[in-house]
């Protein structure tokens, strides 16, 4: 049975999981569309993980896709993390404000991370998706034990090739045009920065895994093209971040529906890892090319966050992690049940 459906799916369609915009609300909304919609836990404690899969599974009584970190655990950095404290104070003091003392790791992994591993294996969620790397052998074991189906993203075939050895059911080909954080496994290593299209074709050619098309995907003329490639599905997520039950900001909305979304831009900005966002005064900032090294990930986020809220305190909204694909001015805010079928229209009539 092939995992279409295995998740009975009506449509070939993947909410994406975006950290800082998917929610339980949108993602129930999704799956009882008929796709399948998905959460981000990756930021959350193991204890908030389960309070908002439980509060998805209450909603829905479709297969659902939880999605969580796999980067390797950060170490702190003093000299390099200080340096880029002192670089952004400039920009804290036009807030009134100051960079926090030091910088803390406040986003964890899966990698070591038994308790969430744990909670994972208890609540058993029908779809688990992994982003930056994979699970130590023993972990996806539990996890395949308890019935989960287990998606990985790919930016290249090595990726892909590691990802099919170590037991994953289904790759997420995410091209260079994907907004949000980019899944190299090895953010230091080159990145061959592969387009959705040729990364689609290529794993769907030689990876032996089923492979769902990611980056740049925004209605039904881009997922039947993702299907002619040899994707099973589409996975769009900036799509749906002007959804009402998204978790986006008044800021990321109206940046969304300007200019800027002609203009996205990949950042490592704001927080320590590449990221493709729409353009506003952090991505300025991030390109000026008088910053010192970046803060690594996830501990620059710290710092981030903390420019973002003060900027946002003082009534500018340019300073978020406003992540969006390339198919950005393709927007269309519409609640997402409205949207999947929208879609679902649109992929019908291209046959």
């Amino acid at each position: 049975m092939d995992f279409i459906s295995r998740l009975d799916l009506s449509i070939p369609l993947i909410q994406a999981p975006m950290a800082g915009t998917s929610t339980p609300a949108l993602a129930a909304a999704v799956c009882n569309a008929g796709a399948l919609g998905s959460i981000a836990v990756g930021t959350l404690t193991p204890e908030a993980a389960a309070h908002d899969i439980v509060q998805l599974r209450a909603a829905t009584d479709r297969p659902f896709n939880v999605n969580l970190f796999v980067h390797a655990p950060c170490e702190a950095d003093p000299p390099r993390e200080a340096a880029w404290l002192s670089a952004l104070a400039p920009a804290f003091a036009e807030f009134g404000a100051e960079p926090p003392t030091q910088l803390e790791t406040i986003y964890p992994t899966l990698i070591g991370n038994a308790e969430m591993l744990a909670t994972l294996v208890e609540l058993a969620p029908p779809v688990v998706s992994f982003h930056f790397g994979l699970p130590d052998p023993d972990s996806i074991a539990a996890l395949k034990a308890a019935g989960c189906l287990l998606f990985a993203t790919a930016t290249s075939l090595d990726e892909a090739r590691l990802a099919k050895d170590a037991g994953i059911d289904v790759l997420v080909a995410q091209g260079w045009e994907a907004g949000g954080h980019r899944g190299v496994f090895d953010p230091d290593a080159p990145d061959d920065r592969l387009g959705t299209l040729a990364l689609t074709r290529l794993l769907a050619a030689q990876s032996g895994l089923p492979v769902i098309a990611a980056g740049g995907i925004m209605d039904g003329n881009g997922i039947r093209a993702a299907l002619d490639l040899g994707a099973v599905a589409a996975q769009l997520g900036t799509a749906f971040v002007a959804c009402p039950e998204s978790n986006a900001d008044a800021a990321y909305r109206m940046a969304l529906a300007s200019e800027c979304a002609r203009h996205t831009t990949m950042t490592a900005a704001i927080s320590g890892r590449p990221a493709r966002c729409l353009a506003n005064r952090f991505t300025a900032l991030g390109a000026t090319g008088e910053l010192p090294p970046v803060a690594p990930y996830p501990r620059a986020y710290h710092a981030g966050k903390a420019l973002n809220a003060a900027a946002k305190t003082a009534g500018e909204g340019g300073f978020g992690a406003q992540w969006a694909g390339q198919g950005a001015p393709l927007s269309r805010p519409m609640p997402a049940a409205e949207l999947v079928a929208r879609l679902a229209a649109e992929l019908a009539a291209t046959r």
